[in-house]
């Protein structure tokens, strides 16, 4: 299975457009969100075309393809205008030989590990700063943000397939 894995969009049409553009031309079966979809949150400034509206709009017609956890800046209103669900901390997906525990990263994250085991994967977003690297005995992946990237990372996203990760960029 192919997945396409993003977070961090914050309410930007314009980098959310971008977002799901990439995801039909990449052939992902499944677009899995890490959270912070339609609100800035207080220490961002507003990102380009900010319209939460317009992302509800685009992100709904995507519902049956959209696995999703729930970021620092989601809330239970967001949960009422989306058709999928966003409110869960994290997923464990079981794969072959490991797991993937994948979280928004404010709660657990690189520094403040959750219950994973050694060969575990770590998937989150939050710091707006893609990675893909070993720490200690895990493998951590960040997708960067859609559209907040931080310390001059670009706008971001993962594509997920045949048990690897690859760092892409939004054009």
């Amino acid at each position: 299975m192919k997945w396409m894995i993003a977070s961090d969009i914050h309410g930007s049409a314009y980098y959310c457009r971008k977002m799901l553009d990439a995801f039909e031309k990449s052939g992902a079966e499944r677009l899995f969100l890490l959270g912070d979809l339609l609100y800035h949150g207080p220490r961002n400034d507003l990102p380009r075309e900010y319209a939460p509206k317009e992302v509800i709009l685009m992100l709904n017609g995507y519902r049956e393809k959209i696995f999703c956890v729930r970021g620092n800046c989601d809330t239970e209103v967001d949960q009422m205008v989306l058709d999928f669900p966003i409110m869960a901390d994290y997923a464990v997906i079981p794969l072959e030989e490991s797991v993937i525990y994948a979280t928004h990263g404010h709660l657990y994250g690189e520094e403040h590990l959750p219950p994973v085991q050694d060969g575990d994967i770590l998937l989150c977003g939050h710091t707006h700063v893609p990675a893909i690297r070993k720490s200690g005995n895990i493998l951590y992946v960040n997708p960067g943000s859609v559209s907040i990237p931080k310390e001059d990372s670009g706008n971001s996203y993962i594509i997920f397939e045949d048990g690897k990760f690859v760092l892409n960029h939004l054009r």
